[in-house]
């Protein structure tokens, strides 16, 4: 599995980004986008998300 962005509430931020230590996330058309097969799921995308928009499903 890997972190799921909720895209209805993402505000493109970019703070999951900035977080995330193997750059598995990008902003399109201001929404993120995890990349699955680089994702690690850490958690640390989840935590820097202020609106509560990832979740990582482990």
């Amino acid at each position: 599995m890997s972190a799921v962005v909720d895209s209805e509430k993402c505000t493109g931020c970019g703070a999951c980004v900035d977080a995330c230590p193997v750059e598995a996330i990008k902003l399109d058309n201001g929404i993120a986008v995890v990349d699955e097969d680089t994702c690690t799921e850490c958690g640390l995308c989840e935590d820097a998300c202020p609106v509560g928009a990832i979740k990582v499903e482990r």
